[in-house]
C-alpha cells in the first residue's frame, strides 16, 4: 500500500492492499526472502474485484467523496495535459487578481482557444493561494474579460469547472458577488463562438454556472453538479449537516442523473476507481470529448451558436414528468 488516500467506503480495498504491502515487505526481508508470489497474486485479484464491485454501485454521496478526492486532477493538471503554449492572464482590470479562477489563451490540438477554469490547489499552500477554488467577484470579472476577448477574436472558449461555490465572504458580497456571477453567466450566453464546459470535480451553484453556461456541458463520470453542496442543503433543510447523504440523493447531483434530466450533454468516462487513480487516462478521454464537441460546434455560425446555447438552457426542465 502506497501513500494513496483511501476513501471511507474503500476500506475493504485498503485492507487488502495493506496485506499485499506487508507480504511484499516480508519477501524482501533479511530472512533470505520468502516466496509469497502466489498469495500476493490472490490478494491482488481480490483487491481488483473489490474495486470493481464497489465502484459499480456508488451512491450519490460516495460520488461526492470521489469528486472531492485530494488526489483528483485539478484544473492546472488539465491545462498542462490538454493545452500547449498556455499564457496566463491575471486581473479583472477593476480591482484585483483572483487566483481561484485560472484564465488565459492556449492551443488545443493546434487551435487557438481561451481557457478558463477553477483551481482548488493540491496542498495547504496552493489551496490557500487559490482560495480552495471559491472565486471572488474579481475572478468572475476576469472570466468576463477573457470571454469578451475570445469573442472579439473568434476563439472557442473551453472551461473547466471545479468549485464548491463562489466565495461567500463579506468583502465579496460588498464588491458585488451576485452581480459578477450574473454578468459572467450573461456573457457565456451571449458568446458567438463555440463554448465547451467540463465539470471535472465539483460544480457548485452559481459559482459553477457562471463559467458553464456553454453550448456543450460534460461531466466526468464521478463529478457532481448541484445548486448547493449536500452539506449546505442539509443545513438549510434540517439544520443538520450530517444529513448530507440524504440531500445528495434527493438533489440528483450525479452525472448519470443529470444526463437523464438533460442538464448535461454527456459523461466523460473515468478510469476504474476514479480519475485520481489514472490522471493520464482521464486526460485523453477528456481531450477526445472536447475535440469532438468543437468539431460539431464548428458547423454553426455566430448567431447559430448563440441560439443553440439559448435553446439548450431554455429547454432544461420543460419535459420533466
Amino acid at each position: 500500500m502506497s501513500t494513496y488516500s483511501y476513501l471511507e467506503f474503500e476500506k475493504p480495498i485498503a485492507d487488502l492492499d495493506g496485506q499485499i504491502m506487508e507480504l511484499k515487505k516480508l519477501s524482501e526481508g533479511e530472512t533470505g526472502g520468502v516466496d509469497v508470489a502466489e498469495e500476493v497474486a490472490r490478494l491482488e485479484k481480490r483487491s481488483a474485484e473489490a474495486l470493481v464491485e464497489i465502484y459499480k454501485k456508488l451512491t450519490p454521496w460516495q460520488k461526492a467523496q470521489v469528486a472531492r478526492h485530494p488526489d483528483r486532477p485539478h484544473c492546472l493538471n488539465f491545462v498542462d495535459a490538454l493545452f500547449d503554449e498556455f499564457t496566463l492572464l491575471s486581473g479583472d482590470r477593476k480591482f484585483a487578481e483572483d487566483a481561484a479562477i485560472i484564465a488565459g489563451f492556449a492551443r488545443f490540438n493546434g487551435q487557438p482557444v481561451a481557457v478558463i477554469g477553477q483551481e482548488k490547489g493540491s496542498d495547504t499552500q496552493s489551496r490557500l493561494k487559490h482560495n480552495f477554488g471559491s472565486a471572488r467577484p474579481e475572478g468572475y470579472r476576469k472570466a468576463v474579460r477573457l470571454m469578451e476577448m475570445a469573442n472579439r477574436f473568434g476563439l472557442p472558449v473551453i472551461t473547466l469547472v471545479d468549485t464548491a461555490g463562489a466565495y461567500p465572504g463579506i468583502g465579496a458580497e460588498e464588491r458585488g458577488q451576485a452581480e459578477a456571477i450574473a454578468r459572467s453567466t450573461e456573457t457565456c450566453l451571449n458568446l458567438e463562438v463555440p463554448m465547451v464546459s467540463v465539470v471535472i470535480g465539483e460544480g457548485g451553484s452559481g459559482g459553477a454556472i457562471a463559467i458553464a453556461a456553454a453550448n456543450r456541458v460534460y461531466m466526468l463520470e464521478h463529478a457532481i453538479y448541484s445548486v448547493i453542496s449536500p452539506e449546505g442543503g442539509a443545513s438549510i433543510l434540517w439544520r443538520d449537516a450530517a444529513r448530507a447523504k440524504d440531500v445528495a440523493t434527493a438533489m440528483k447531483i450525479t452525472a448519470q442523473d443529470l444526463l437523464a434530466l438533460k442538464v448535461i450533454d454527456g459523461i466523460v468516462k473515468e478510469p476504474l476507481g476514479g480519475a485520481h487513480r489514472d490522471h493520464e487516462a482521464v486526460m485523453e478521454t477528456t481531450r477526445k470529448t472536447i475535440k469532438d464537441a468543437l468539431a460539431d460546434l464548428g458547423k454553426l455560425d455566430g448567431p447559430g451558436l448563440k441560439k443553440d446555447r439559448r435553446e439548450k438552457f431554455l429547454a432544461i426542465g420543460r419535459n420533466l414528468g
